[in-house]
């Protein structure tokens, strides 16, 4: 895609940024992928860029732009994410420097290696000190999710109130525990968002970072890759710098489940408000076997048990 890009919200951050960072060269090219907004590089001044135009309504899903701008730089200044160059809030949009580097694949993210480095990265996040001025709360983003997908015509997968109940117990029995208290977090570690670059591993689209349970990212990462259980305890032990014991094995566990419950809720509130070319049904009823497959896991009332310890 060119210069024929007639998106009216493009032409004017273009136009903005362009006052910003220096005259645009040569064309507007679309990044594939992308599932929320729409990712654009751009050069500006000699230097290309990523501008990002959110979605329709993502303010509905718990995206908060300050906090993704906030949490961007905190992971840039540590060396884990690109640095941020611009944001707009009107039109909304993010311009980060593009990273030239290449997507990671799930075989590489499940290497010991690239497992050590992604849990090193994500602890140093996880224990910045950043502040962040908004929440990621799973327990409550389902609900909020059923709610706001009902009100837009998408009504959740059958078998939601039940999956609601396991998420309900799954919240009573981690309430208290000191390494569930809120810390700046990521939130959608999707393998697309691992780049390797000359100078590691950055994670991009930090859209849904908050203040949030550090198990959640933990779980995302671990589902989302589709870890096994040697690989799941290689993330912990690089994680928390010592082999797991059941209790941290079965939290881990439990976290598979609520971020695919979160991700399923997900689909179901885009497929009722997201404008762009993508089966959000299909996403949804992928996320929502997988966590029926864990809820019916035999070794379920196990983990519920191990992780209260």
């Amino acid at each position: 895609m060119h210069e024929e890009i007639t998106i009216p919200e493009l032409t004017e951050v273009v136009a903005r940024v362009t006052a910003l960072l220096g005259p645009r060269r040569g064309s507007v090219v679309q990044l594939e992928g992308g599932i929320t907004n729409r990712n654009f590089r751009v050069n500006f001044g000699g230097t290309d860029y990523v501008v990002r135009l959110p979605g329709k309504r993502t303010e509905i899903l718990g995206i908060d732009r300050t906090a993704e701008c906030m949490a961007n730089k905190a992971a840039a200044d540590l060396g884990m994410a690109p640095k941020v160059a611009a944001m707009l809030e009107e039109p909304s949009c993010l311009v980060t420097f593009f990273v030239d580097g290449r997507e990671l694949t799930v075989d590489e993210l499940r290497e010991r290696e690239t497992l050590a480095e992604v849990a090193r990265d994500l602890r140093r996040f996880h224990d910045s000190g950043t502040e962040l001025p908004t929440g990621f709360d799973s327990f409550r983003l389902v609900e909020e999710y059923g709610e706001s997908g009902r009100a837009n015509g998408s009504e959740p997968p059958e078998g939601y109130d039940d999956a609601l109940e396991v998420a309900h117990r799954i919240e009573k029995t981690v309430k208290g525990q000191e390494d569930h208290e809120p810390v700046p977090a990521h939130n959608d570690l999707l393998t697309a968002n691992f780049l390797r670059d000359g100078d590691g591993i950055k994670l991009i689209d930090w859209e849904y970072a908050g203040m949030g349970d550090r198990w959640f990212d933990l779980g995302n990462f671990a589902v989302n890759n589709e870890l096994d259980d040697e690989q799941e305890a290689q993330l912990l032990e690089a994680y928390f710098g010592e082999p797991p014991d059941e209790r941290r094995r079965a939290t881990l566990k439990l976290f598979r489940f609520m971020s695919d419950f979160r991700e399923a809720m997900w689909g179901v509130v885009q497929a009722g408000v997201s404008e762009l070319d993508f089966d959000y049904g299909e996403y949804t009823r992928k996320h929502f076997d997988r966590l029926e497959e864990a809820r019916n896991d035999p070794r379920f009332e196990d983990w519920i048990e191990a992780a209260k310890t």
